[in-house]
């Protein structure tokens, strides 16, 4: 009773809520249902306000909602758009959807994972990574570039999530921003030449991995420690340590234009942005990184300032989406 107490002061002090019954909110998510909803819920349960989510599906990360955004425009049903990537954020940034807020839950985050204009802040981190089988790759066959999956060793061995979606499409407007358009079409087609296989989503590269059905597979890091950590037998590479490094792909937060309930907005994102929220994606089984120094986490998961990133602009990168992803769309027909 004492703990519930205390939670419900924090909540009053931190985020402006004095009692149950005291409004709502609406938030589009593309975060994993079963990682972003015990966190809404909580919300729900210390504030007493009705949070209305709608998910995403994993077909279609991100896209889908984002589309459902763009729709909406001219008569907005959503306050918050909690956004598992970023690129598609930044497009909202440019058709003017979002509004700016500057959350005071902000302040320890680094500046290059917030808009210089404050219309969206990056949260809980994850890396684009290598998943493999451990009884199918010996470690020393492991590859240590991606760009080692192009060469005869791998061909048919590989999965990739539909590179049109979520941080699949991320990831390739990202190779082309940093090799140059005509190097990155190149290793996407050599890609395609090695007989790589499409497959719905990363839940679903992880998964075929994990089956034994390919030795390897493009994934992100949350997708890999569900698996990892339910002692599948897997594990993953952060790969091109030596090279271009690795993507790092924060969540995102933002607040709608127009939105039905902008205040109650705002005191959402504040709780998204806490370091306790961050805390919670680093202990559940997604295992995001915190993005602020001193967040409680477990040993396994890396400090993000410890893994070599990609050195990528990511206003860059969502300039270069619509045109990676038409390539991607011809090349990769289903």
């Amino acid at each position: 009773m004492k703990f519930k107490i205390f939670i419900m002061l924090i909540c009053i002090v931190q985020f402006g809520c004095e009692g149950k019954d005291i409004g709502e909110v609406v938030i589009y998510t593309s975060l994993d249902q079963i990682f972003s909803e015990p966190i809404l819920s909580e919300y729900e349960k210390i504030t007493g306000i009705k949070v209305k989510v709608i998910y995403d599906v994993e077909a279609s990360k991100t896209t889908g909602l984002v589309n459902r955004l763009i729709a909406e425009k001219a008569n907005p049903k959503c306050d918050v758009f909690w956004n598992s990537e970023i690129g598609k954020t930044i497009v909202l940034k440019q058709k003017n959807i979002l509004i700016p807020y500057k959350s005071p839950s902000a302040k320890n985050i680094p500046g290059l994972f917030k808009d210089p204009e404050n219309y969206w802040t990056g949260f809980a981190a994850r890396a684009r990574v290598l998943i493999y089988n451990t009884n199918l790759i010996k470690p020393e066959n492991l590859p240590k570039s991606i760009f080692e999956l192009t060469g005869p060793k791998w061909k048919e061995r590989v999965a990739l999530a539909y590179p049109l979606f979520g941080t699949t499409a991320t990831h390739v407007a990202a190779l082309f921003v940093h090799m140059g358009e005509k190097k990155a079409k190149l290793y996407l087609k050599n890609l395609k030449n090695n007989n790589i296989q499409i497959v719905n989503g990363n839940s679903v590269a992880r998964d075929v991995v994990v089956e034994g059905r390919y030795p390897i597979a493009f994934t992100d890091t949350d997708d890999a420690n569900v698996a990892i950590q339910s002692g599948k037998p897997v594990n993953m590479i952060y790969p091109d340590i030596d090279g271009i490094g690795t993507l790092l792909i924060p969540n995102t937060v933002a607040l709608i234009k127009n939105s039905p309930n902008p205040q109650q907005g705002k005191k959402l994102i504040d709780y998204l942005l806490s370091e306790e929220v961050e805390s919670k994606l680093a202990h559940c089984k997604s295992a995001q990184m915190p993005l602020r120094n001193g967040v409680k986490k477990p040993k396994h998961v890396p400090e993000y300032s410890k893994i070599k990133a990609m050195d990528i602009d990511y206003y860059k990168v969502a300039e270069m989406m619509e045109r990676s992803s038409l390539y991607c769309q011809d090349l990769f027909v289903r």
